[in-house]
């Protein structure tokens, strides 16, 4: 088989102009397969059924290989025997069929609360920069929200007074969340002081938070802020802004809040998303203000 897997990769190179990394991959993947084989005397392609393909996933499982590197296994083995099909090598592709593990299922990444704690108070709020960088880490874990919403947010979305923000989803839905009083405070005060001093002459801009262009903030300018006061609190795991959405999440239920009452302010359309197993009958706002660590429980 060795033979046909340089050919198969020149093939890849030139038909789907993969990669210098991604070619690696599926040559050293195929390349270990091989080398299985062999050492059971199985050196043609027409050797190879789904019993000893198989047998090479449960090898791989024995050496202790994550469930995503067996999958990415399969992926470039099938895509090697499909390859030898469409040229005649063989009649019948050996990997029909074949089961993939399921993929394993991760805690996601949080911080501390006093990590959190920390990562707020890193900006300077007599700055604009730190002002309006406060207020949207403020609004992250307050509310939970992802950063495309967060970054799309216009000043009309936000009411400071009621303490509400109004965002939409990636599917489109609308959904009202209350955030926290120092969230709510951070938020008027970049607007009444700060957001002015960012916004140039182009009075038309809605966007609630503003790059130094005075224009609206992208995602990618967002992960960039992140970063440093991440570092400027001293948080040495690589810090995303979907960390502070998982540890929103994750506080509330540390704290007590049904996994229903988080699945909804979360946005999540299935249930399963947040392993819903029981539903509480509180509402968000009571959910909220008992169990949000940065709640007014005045």
């Amino acid at each position: 088989m060795k033979e046909h897997l340089q050919s198969y990769i020149t093939h890849m190179s030139d038909e789907k102009s993969w990669s210098r990394n991604t070619l690696e991959s599926y040559r050293s993947d195929i390349a270990g397969f091989i080398e299985f084989s062999e050492q059971r005397s199985l050196k043609a392609p027409e050797d190879v059924n789904r019993t000893v393909l198989s047998l090479y996933i449960g090898h791989l499982k024995q050496q202790g290989r994550a469930s995503s590197t067996i999958m990415r296994c399969i992926v470039s083995l099938r895509s090697f025997f499909q390859y030898l099909v469409q040229k005649g090598v063989i009649i019948q592709d050996p990997t029909v069929m074949l089961e993939s593990p399921k993929p394993e299922r991760k805690p996601p990444k949080s911080l501390t609360v006093e990590q959190v704690e920390a990562l707020l108070a890193a900006p300077d709020i007599w700055s604009p920069h730190g002002a309006r960088d406060k207020a949207m880490l403020e609004l992250l874990y307050a509310a939970g929200i992802r950063v495309s919403e967060l970054v799309n947010l216009t000043v009309q979305d936000v009411n400071t007074d009621m303490r509400y923000i109004r965002c939409n989803g990636s599917s489109g839905r609308e959904r009202i969340l209350p955030i926290s009083r120092l969230a709510a405070e951070s938020v008027d005060h970049y607007l009444k002081y700060m957001r002015d001093r960012l916004l140039k002459d182009d009075v038309s801009v809605k966007s609630l938070f503003l790059n130094s262009r005075g224009q609206h903030l992208t995602r990618q300018g967002f992960w960039k802020i992140i970063k440093k006061y991440g570092k400027t609190a001293g948080i040495e795991d690589d810090l995303t802004p979907h960390t502070l959405r998982h540890s929103f999440a994750i506080h509330l239920l540390d704290n007590g809040a049904d996994l229903r009452s988080v699945q909804e302010m979360l946005g999540h359309a299935d249930l399963s998303t947040t392993q819903m197993y029981h539903s509480a009958k509180k509402s968000m706002k009571d959910v909220y203000d008992n169990f949000h660590p940065r709640a007014d429980k005045r």
